[in-house]
């Protein structure tokens, strides 16, 4: 059972990556649960100390990642239209085309971009004020996907120290 929860769990910090780069997984949760499923085997005994931190850790990354593009687009200069075309956006550009390939990624990194817009010129705003909330836009969702991947990156640095600790026993 140890060496299946050892496969399982590398596949799933695997995941958790992958979940990074495309908001249909979410990655430090999947990383964590990949943490999770290594600490009831042998090969790994985290205390309830680092559990809670990179529980927490994931979670609030998670939340903010949600979070982040929307701050983005108003501290921009966009409205409160903007901030819902951007949210909208991302929420659209998840399910316009499948998250795989090249079309998947352009409508995931620009439907943000483009739900912003879309705001700002409901709102009334000109061209040049529309973009520049758009690329608040754009910008708030590069560093969620920035912070999520420092987040399952410490998580799987946790991991491996764990294997590399039972290897050397």
């Amino acid at each position: 059972m140890d060496y299946f929860l050892l496969i399982f769990s590398i596949i799933i910090i695997l995941l958790g990556f992958i979940g990074c780069l495309l908001p249909i997984l979410p990655g430090p949760p999947l990383s964590f649960i990949g943490i999770l499923l290594i600490h009831f085997t042998k090969f790994a005994d985290f205390t309830a100390g680092e559990l809670l931190f990179l529980g927490l850790f994931a979670l609030i990354v998670q939340i903010l990642d949600y979070i982040v593009p929307a701050w983005g687009t108003k501290k921009f200069g966009g409205s409160r239209y903007g901030t819902w075309g951007s949210i909208l956006g991302l929420i659209a550009g998840l399910f316009f085309l499948p998250a795989i390939g090249p079309f998947g990624i352009i409508t995931i990194l620009g439907g943000p971009f483009v739900g912003a817009l879309i705001g700002e010129k409901i709102a009334g705003k000109n061209s040049n004020e529309a973009m520049r909330a758009a690329f608040g836009s754009f910008v708030g969702f590069l560093a969620g996907t920035f912070m999520k991947l420092v987040c399952s990156s410490v998580i799987t640095i946790y991991y491996v120290r764990e294997i590399i600790q039972y290897v050397k026993q």
